[in-house]
């Protein structure tokens, strides 16, 4: 399916927006605005973006913590992602919580779980629900190489399978499960050969190209409404960070980074974009314009934004 010229300036919108909120993130951090940690999807952009961008309005997406640009699709803004790390009130989980670990199910988007591994099951259910319900539905989450390896994982992706489910997972595979390599966390060569053992169809793309990102989810999603069950989309990518921003990922090979680094997601599509007279110095110029007014602003309501009362703090818990 051939995309619109608006509908590429979106997608590089959204590029733009997810790399400058969490550029923005790592200076709240160094400044000591963040309540705990920041983990960063840099270099990854293309994959949350592509795969988002390919969903529907009523399709519903699990996304991880390096899935900023899957929050930002589904209509969250970056000043929610500020507040949010920095613990304000006015953000979505009222300041209790310091990370990604919030959703929205009317934006169709199922908060993440710090086990990873655990929401393949519970997209797995949501997938059920359509199936049932004999809705056109489609579930999405996200895995990385590391967490592609536990328990929940392979038993959400056997059940999306026997019971022919309408379920995508998106597997980045940046690499790195904190600082142990691919080679010495699996056996296999590649992903895509769980996902073939369980009987699932699966591919893998270049994740750091949004385009083949945005192509392969489109088409395995219309694939999974037609009935023919789940997939599995390896995004060969590179964590261009440490785990998180208090790790200095001294354990990868500078050469590792220095390569993969020609490979940029946002560079590639604008030379894509470029190379196809699909965009204009002049549009492009105006999408960056909008994106650091948007950051600019978002940032100074997130600092300005109290934190929350300490008598507030037990109010949504449930016995």
């Amino acid at each position: 399916m051939k995309l619109s010229r608006s509908e590429l300036h979106e997608i590089y919108y959204f590029l733009r927006l997810t790399r400058r909120t969490e550029e923005q993130l790592t200076s709240l951090y160094r400044q000591g605005k963040v309540v705990g940690g920041v983990y960063s999807g840099l270099g990854q952009e293309g994959i949350s973006v592509g795969t988002a961008c390919a969903l529907e309005r009523g399709d519903f997406v699990g996304p991880m913590i390096r899935n900023v640009g899957t929050l930002l699709v589904r209509g969250y803004r970056p000043r929610d992602l500020f507040l949010q790390y920095m613990a304000r009130r006015d953000g979505p989980t009222g300041g209790r919580d310091a990370n990604t670990h919030f959703g929205d199910l009317a934006r169709g988007v199922i908060a993440p779980i710090s086990m990873l591994g655990e929401l393949v099951p519970v997209l797995a259910g949501v997938g059920l629900a359509a199936k049932m319900r004999k809705e056109k539905r489609v579930a999405l989450t996200y895995i990385g190489d590391g967490a592609s390896s536990t328990t929940p994982c392979h038993e959400g992706m056997n059940f999306a399978a026997v019971q022919r489910l309408p379920l995508l997972i998106i597997a980045e595979n940046n690499g790195w499960a904190y600082s142990t390599p691919v080679a010495k966390q699996m056996a296999v060569r590649s992903l895509t050969d769980r996902a073939k053992a369980y009987g699932m169809a699966s591919v893998s793309v270049n994740g750091n190209d949004v385009m083949a990102a945005h192509a392969a989810t489109r088409g395995a999603a219309e694939r999974a409404r037609r009935g023919r069950g789940p997939a599995l989309i390896e995004c060969m990518t590179m964590r261009m960070k440490g785990h998180a921003e208090h790790d200095d990922a001294r354990y990868v090979p500078r050469e590792m980074l220095e390569a993969w680094r020609k490979k940029d997601p946002i560079a590639r599509f604008e030379k894509y974009l470029a190379r196809n007279k699909q965009m204009t110095p002049g549009e492009k110029s105006a999408i960056e314009e909008r994106v650091e007014k948007e950051i600019r602003e978002d940032v100074l309501f997130a600092e300005l934004s109290p934190l929350p009362a300490p008598e507030e703090a037990a109010r949504p818990v449930w016995a």
